[in-house]
Formats: C-alpha cells, sequence, structure tokens
C-alpha cells in the first residue's frame, strides 16, 4: 500500500537523512566528493529544512510504501522563473525516492499527487530544474508533457555546477 502524507517540522530529520542518502544515490557521481559533502551539508541540514516550514508557500511530503518511507516531494507554490510568463506557477523542487524503491512506480505516484496539489492551489503550471546527465528523469518529465523552455547551472560548489534543463508544464 501507498501512502503520501504531508510533513511538518517534525520530520525534519527524516528529510535531512532523506536527502542527503537520495542525492548521494542520483547525484554522488557528478561531482568531486568534497563537492558533493559541501553541498549535502549545506542544502540538508535541519535549521535550512526548518526555516522551510516557516514558508506557507512550500510544502514537503513524504510517501511510504508498505509502510516504509521511500522518499519525499518539495514543490513551491507561487514561485517564478525567468523562462516563464505569469506568476501563479509551481516549483517542483524535489521529487526523491531511495535507490531501492526505483521502479515501483512511486515516483509517478508522488508527481501526480504535487500536480493535483499545485492545481487545487489555482496555480496555472508547474516547472522544475533537472540535470542533464539525469536521463530517466528528462525521459519521465517529456513524457508527461513537459517542455524544455531554458538551461540553469545548478551550483553544487563554489567551484563546480552542473548543466541543468528548466523543464515547464502548463495546465
Amino acid at each position: 500500500m501507498v501512502e503520501i502524507i504531508k510533513a511538518n517540522a517534525t520530520d525534519s530529520d527524516v528529510i535531512v537523512a532523506l536527502g542527503k542518502q537520495t542525492f548521494l544515490e542520483s547525484h554522488g557521481h557528478s561531482a568531486s566528493k568534497e563537492n558533493i559533502e559541501d553541498y549535502i551539508t549545506k542544502t540538508y541540514h535541519k535549521d535550512v529544512i526548518l526555516k522551510e516550514f516557516e514558508n506557507n508557500n512550500v510544502h514537503y511530503h513524504l510517501i511510504y510504501s508498505d509502510g516504509v518511507i521511500a522518499g519525499f516531494s518539495k514543490i513551491e507554490l507561487y514561485t517564478t522563473n525567468k523562462n516563464i510568463a505569469g506568476s501563479s506557477i509551481t516549483k517542483l523542487d524535489r521529487i526523491y525516492l531511495l535507490k531501492s524503491f526505483h521502479g515501483k512506480k512511486l515516483g509517478k505516484e508522488l508527481f501526480n499527487f504535487n500536480i493535483k496539489l499545485s492545481k487545487s492551489n489555482k496555480q496555472n503550471g508547474i516547472w522544475l530544474a533537472v540535470w542533464v546527465e539525469n536521463k530517466k528523469a528528462v525521459d519521465f518529465y517529456m513524457k508527461q508533457g513537459f517542455k524544455i523552455v531554458g538551461e540553469f547551472d545548478f551550483k553544487i560548489s563554489e567551484t563546480h555546477s552542473n548543466p541543468n534543463y528548466i523543464l515547464y508544464l502548463e495546465y
């Protein structure tokens, strides 16, 4: 059974742990070990996550498979992008699943959940940045109807960034 629940500040430790592990699994080879560790330490810090819960436009959700935590998502409502006209759009900031849950269609369930949430908040579309070398993710989003609308250098550290596509799905 799959269950998706809204996370709150009490779940920050779980999000920190999941974020670190899933980022390592999916992007750990994209830069030097030092650069990856630097990024993870700054991004997946309990204080950073707790601060995000203070923003009413940020929504974290946890996904469970048969009672076991499988991953999480983060969207931010009303987040503009220079490549997209309009202000009522959502940023899909993260959909991260533990590697052991890949191939079980949990990512699609979490994605669809976030699309419904975005639409129910009267958003006109959803955008995201995805690493150009993450072919599996790029293919998934393109099959969902996203279009490449720009590019972005995702800064891992002061000395390293990875090229990303900006993808957009208009509702």
